[in-house]
């Protein structure tokens, strides 16, 4: 579909550049394959950075691998393959004789391949105004059926299979058949659909790993503050034992000098 093309760069690692391979979300909320940001911390000490928005851990994140995001990444990869077959470069006219030009568009109805010269009639004929051009393939003739000889234009929902119209009418007769362009398009709208989802779910935890943080950064600073103030009171309680013990020995006149017991528990 034109619109997940349109997202791939959502779906690459900024890193390596490529898919995303066991994909894991550091706690800033950017995502890279588990191998790339390993490497990348390896080679960092004491404070680990993310490559994109340069946000800096004391301690090393620990990482788990997204799920979601995962199945996104493979439904996407799916959903948008491309073989050597399909590119124009290597799919040549059938019409030409001889040495035989590169192929701009194919035909799924004459399940042939023209170039630029020998498309003209489809281009210009009302014959061929019905016809449906393709981008170049190398595969039309899996669009046959095996049985029939007869381009499979339908489908067929129980046995799950691209079907003729020959076969429409007798093996298949009675079955949930519709057209290939209605199948094809529902299952992109549903493939679209649980895209959605998953993105709205990896939003959701976004969200949550950025509440957690924050509650941890809060944590982490009431410890410092309650760390830092038994410090205090602990350096004051010394100072304090130290003066009693000097007054002590000088005799401090004639006020007796209680002396403390000590013990761990006084602390």
């Amino acid at each position: 579909m034109a619109q997940a093309g349109a997202s791939k760069e959502k779906y690459l690692c900024s890193i390596c550049l490529d898919f995303l391979k066991y994909p894991v979300t550091i706690p800033c909320g950017h995502n890279y394959c588990m191998d790339c940001i390993t490497n990348h911390w390896d080679t960092q000490r004491e404070l680990y950075t993310c490559p994109q928005c340069r946000k800096y851990y004391v301690s090393r994140p620990i990482l788990m691998k997204n799920t979601l995001l995962d199945e996104l990444v493979e439904d996407f990869k799916t959903s948008n393959i491309q073989t050597p077959d399909s590119s124009p470069e290597d799919v040549l006219c059938d019409v030409c004789e001889g040495k035989k030009l590169t192929a701009i568009k194919s035909c799924m109805q004459c399940l042939a391949s023209f170039c630029e010269k020998h498309l003209q009639p489809h281009l210009k004929s009302l014959a061929f105004a019905k016809h449906k051009l393709t981008e170049p393939s190398r595969n039309l003739q899996e669009g046959l059926c095996p049985r029939h000889n007869e381009t499979m234009k339908m489908f067929c929902r129980r046995e799950e299979q691209c079907i003729c119209f020959l076969c429409s009418v007798n093996e298949h007769r009675g079955h949930d058949i519709v057209s290939v362009i209605t199948e094809r398009a529902q299952r992109e709208k549903e493939l679209e659909n649980r895209q959605q989802n998953i993105l709205q779910k990896i939003t959701n935890r976004e969200k949550e790993s950025e509440i957690l943080q924050e509650e941890e950064m809060s944590i982490n600073l009431a410890a410092d503050e309650a760390i830092f103030e038994n410090n205090t009171k602990f350096e004051n309680l010394i100072c304090l034992i130290k003066q009693k013990k000097r007054d002590f020995e000088r005799g401090a006149g004639n006020i007796p000098v209680l002396l403390w017991p000590i013990c761990e528990t006084c602390f």
